[in-house]
């Protein structure tokens, strides 16, 4: 092993909590992964990956935009938030039946899980009994449901519960010291409260984050630091790459270096071993060899059809042309 990979005792994971994976990660510890030299930091990634999953299996999961645009919020990535003007349109909340459709067409073409996510601050009341019927309809076609609605309050938390969600998502977007350059409107203390909410309810967290906002390697570090300390691992951890659209204050920064977001990516999986790291938003901009490395780095989740929540993303032919070149197969199949 040569001297550029050996990692101190203190770093190692194993058999420091009762589950078996470190939640007291400091960010000096974290950064030492992300300033390893990339192939040796690729073979730890994938090495642990290995572990836990299978290497040349993916899950697919489809994201259905049930309420789009409109959002008060002023996330600065964001062509949903209703402060700026983008080419998003407002739109009601879609009807019950359309979303199950939808999701049956998803099953058809591959994805085990449907993602519902809504553009709202959190969910009004008078909203929640159509989500619930939408989460029912997808879990009877025999589906994993996850929403993202915002942020969520005990009483809505619970009827989530009952309707027998499986994940819910609610991203933490950036370190806590970088978060407030790119949202006013949330802190993230909010992010965390509703986190802390469905964990506690049984709920399964899927939470990850934005890279490429013009954020810096530590502020990365410092993402994951937050996802990797929470008391449970997020079951899904999301790593999206930032999609520049025009009328958001983002608009024309510069590009990430593909080499980071896949260090993100192979960090992300080291610290929390046994999570579907997924390649979210930003995939339309990668590569075949891109991608390739992603799932060398122990990205095993993919968001799967033509479009996430506003832009676009690859055709799922695409996604089988390159899943057939790379010997993978996606789950359940």
């Amino acid at each position: 092993m040569s001297e550029a990979r050996e990692v101190s005792p203190e770093i190692s994971y194993e058999n420091a909590y009762a589950d078996g994976f470190r939640h007291n990660w400091t960010k000096r510890e974290i950064l030492e992964y992300f300033n390893m030299p990339f192939m040796d930091l690729l073979f730890e990634a994938q090495t642990i990956h290995r572990k836990y999953f299978d290497p040349n299996r993916v899950q697919l999961s489809q994201l259905c935009s049930i309420k789009t645009g409109g959002c008060p919020e002023d996330c600065k990535y964001c062509p949903q938030s209703a402060r700026y003007q983008t080419e998003v349109d407002a739109s009601k909340l879609m009807a019950v039946q359309e979303v199950v459709e939808k999701a049956k067409k998803a099953r058809e073409a591959g994805a085990t899980r449907y993602c519902m996510g809504a553009a709202w601050r959190s969910p009004k009341d008078r909203d929640m009994d159509a989500v619930v019927a939408m989460i029912k309809g997808v879990k009877d076609l025999g589906m994993e449901t996850c929403v993202t609605l915002g942020m969520l309050d005990e009483e809505q938390v619970s009827q989530l519960k009952q309707a027998g969600l499986d994940y819910y998502n609610h991203n933490v977007d950036s370190s806590p010291e970088y978060y407030k350059e790119i949202i006013t409107t949330r802190s993230y203390e909010d992010r965390l409260d509703t986190l802390e909410r469905v964990r506690g309810a049984g709920i399964n967290v899927c939470s990850g984050g934005i890279v490429g906002m013009g954020e810096s390697r530590e502020d990365r570090a410092g993402m994951l630091q937050t996802l990797a300390n929470l008391p449970q691992h997020p079951g899904s951890v999301p790593i999206n790459m930032l999609v520049q659209v025009e009328g958001t204050p983002l608009f024309g920064g510069g590009k990430m270096d593909p080499f980071d977001f896949v260090r993100t990516i192979a960090v992300a999986r080291i610290l929390m071993p046994a999570s579907y790291v997924r390649l979210s938003a930003g995939r339309e901009e990668m590569n075949d060899e891109m991608q390739a490395l992603c799932f060398m780095a122990g990205a095993n989740s993919i968001f799967y059809g033509e479009k996430l929540l506003t832009t676009p993303n690859p055709i799922q032919n695409q996604d089988m042309e390159l899943f057939g070149r790379l010997g993978i197969q996606p789950e359940g199949k």
